[in-house]
């Protein structure tokens, strides 16, 4: 097999995978949305290690974040409104949860680290709850969680010389193992992602 056919096929080969994990997770988002409330069993096909860093610089791994179930949003500090909207709703979960907001890892990953160093990832988020952890790294190291979670992002050019950044807009909420269970959609109802998150605190471990 010549070299250029054999990188032909990897493609393909990564292209099918990528569209393996966008049906499944499209799956759960629809059997989601019928079931409100509802957590899928634990699904290893989507997530695993990373590396990061947090606002102050810190390494944070998924092994910092095991133990506790997690709730992670992706995005970055430049978008106009589906992070900030998304980040208040999940301020709004917080608060509704009260001491079981204790609980659960809040984590936003910025999918832009050219701009979201941490500095700027600590200074955004903390204007919403300091219990949400900020997480940027390398170009390399958001990648690689990106490609981990079956993340959508995409650099988009703007006329006027910058660029935006599209990306996946659900919440991924990872049981205690750091195991798929299940996505809050953008914009769902409050009362449905309440459930979805009391479930991950009620079916996690009791010293977790």
């Amino acid at each position: 097999m010549s070299g250029l056919k054999a990188i032909r096929y990897g493609a393909w080969a990564a292209v099918a995978a990528l569209a393996v994990g966008a049906g499944v997770l499209v799956t759960m988002q629809t059997v989601g949305n019928k079931n409100a409330g509802a957590l899928i069993e634990p699904l290893s096909a989507i997530g695993g290690p990373f590396e990061l860093v947090n606002g102050a610089g810190e390494k944070v791994s998924d092994l910092e974040m095991s133990g506790k179930p997690t709730a992670y949003m992706f995005g970055f500090t430049f978008c106009p409104d589906v992070c900030p909207t998304t980040l208040s709703d999940m301020q709004g979960w917080i608060d509704t949860l009260g001491k079981d907001a204790d609980k659960l890892n809040f984590a936003f990953v910025s999918v832009d680290p050219e701009r979201d160093t941490p500095e700027v990832m600590r200074d955004y988020v903390s204007a919403f709850d300091d219990r949400i952890v900020p997480l940027t790294g390398s170009r390399e190291q958001v990648d690689a969680m990106i490609k981990a979670y079956r993340v959508y992002a995409k650099r988009v050019p703007l006329e006027d010389g910058g660029y935006t950044m599209d990306h996946s807009a659900s919440v991924f909420l990872m049981d205690a193992s750091n195991h798929f269970v299940g996505t809050i959609a953008y914009g769902e109802a409050e009362d449905s992602a309440l459930k979805k998150l009391q479930r991950l605190i009620d079916n996690a471990p009791a010293s977790s």
